[in-house]
């Protein structure tokens, strides 16, 4: 058996040596392949942190979301409203528990800015408030409106019309919502309310986890 000479040995080793550095060189000039940690968004206070991305862009990664934007379908609307809870992940139980926010997400969010909004556009008082002190509040500031104005009022209220499930929503103070947006990677927590077929069946979904 013949053996190569030691420095031929030696040199396609230091060959070899140099490739392997330059690849590792050139893979850690792209960040972007780092795995990096989950954002895991939680409720509270508003934090977010720009991260660096290919291309020179920056994601939004939120690390704690207490407000969103939420739309009200049946109604064309959307309102920016406070965050209660989470109440359902059809991934993972731990992540109801934790209140963690990712998309896909069912939650509870605070009623009064669409209760308002529905009271001054329909001049109709929803959930508890339909009958009391605060029903007649509403009338009254419908009729101290001009003539054309408690027109329209009296036409949109022929027309109106929510969902019994979410009327009693409105009683509780408290709706349940769908989280559409991707709050490690945009730094928002925007989303749609629950209404008709798909409200009852998430509310199902919810009993049946308690």
């Amino acid at each position: 058996m013949v053996l190569p000479a030691l420095d031929v040995l030696n040199t396609e080793r230091r060959e070899n040596m140099q490739l392997i550095l330059k690849q590792f060189e050139l893979n850690t000039i792209f960040r972007f392949e780092l795995g990096r940690q989950s954002a895991n968004t939680k409720l509270g206070s508003k934090r977010i942190h720009l991260v660096r991305v290919r291309g020179g862009s920056y994601k939004r990664r939120a690390l704690r979301l207490e407000n969103g934007n939420f739309s009200w379908g049946s109604e064309g609307i959307s309102r920016k409203t406070r965050i209660l809870t989470v109440v359902y992940n059809a991934s993972n139980n731990e992540l109801v528990r934790t209140n963690t926010l990712v998309k896909g997400a069912v939650i509870q969010i605070d009623a009064t800015p669409f209760r308002q909004w529905y009271e001054s556009h329909y001049a109709i008082a929803l959930g508890k408030k339909k009958a009391g002190a605060h029903a007649e509040e509403v009338e009254k500031s419908a009729e101290s409106k001009s003539k054309a104005v408690q027109k329209k009022l009296a036409a949109r209220a022929a027309a109106a019309a929510v969902d019994p499930l979410l009327d009693d929503q409105f009683n509780a103070g408290r709706l349940y919502a769908v989280i559409a947006s991707r709050p490690g990677q945009s730094g928002r927590c925007d989303g749609y309310i629950l209404e008709g077929k798909e409200l009852e069946f998430y509310l199902r979904k919810i009993k049946s986890r308690k």
